[in-house]
């Protein structure tokens, strides 16, 4: 299994992949979001992104202020800046999204520890999906994800999931 912690991986993956490991090496991202224990989530970590998939990056805040404060310190002045609060699930979040060279980077806090966030549990049993099943089966989530369908969807659609697939996708067994 991979170590999402460490961006390495993203060195010999895909060309989109390290292009990905290049812009948030070459800008310091991670390193500057630290004291929020970020991970890099989505799409491009587990080769199911298409072409104008973000980079997500799950925060942990404690002061939902001090994290905002920080986050326009850091980065108000990249391309098409913006932040947000919005509640997800109950959970007050916080979401900024900005351009670094052509890459939309996603910045999404909540006062959750980052392992415990949705967006990481979800690409851990996504990524072990992927690995259980062919080739065919991760081409036809992305050419899901490409008619319009959004990830979570789309691996309900392969796998026959019922009802609320963002739950159903938590508690999925392979």
């Amino acid at each position: 299994m991979i170590n999402f912690r460490d961006l390495s991986y993203l060195k010999t993956g895909n060309s989109k992949q390290q292009a990905a490991f290049h812009v948030l090496t070459k800008h310091d991202v991670l390193e500057k979001l630290a004291e929020f224990d970020p991970i890099l989530v989505g799409t491009i970590p587990i080769n199911i992104d298409i072409e104008d998939s973000d980079l997500d990056i799950v925060c942990y805040w404690q002061n939902k202020s001090a994290f905002i404060e920080r986050i326009k310190h850091l980065f108000e002045k990249e391309n098409r800046f913006s932040i947000r609060e919005i509640v997800i699930d109950n959970k007050e979040s916080v979401v900024a999204n900005f351009f670094i060279e052509a890459f939309e980077i996603e910045i999404f806090g909540q006062n959750t520890p980052t392992e415990l966030q949705n967006g990481y549990r979800h690409m851990l049993i996504e990524d072990q999906i992927l690995r259980s099943r062919d080739e065919n089966f991760r081409l036809a989530i992305i050419k899901l994800k490409e008619s319009g369908i959004k990830t979570e969807p789309a691996f309900g659609t392969l796998l026959g999931l019922k009802g609320n697939v963002y739950q159903e996708l938590l508690d999925y067994k392979i």
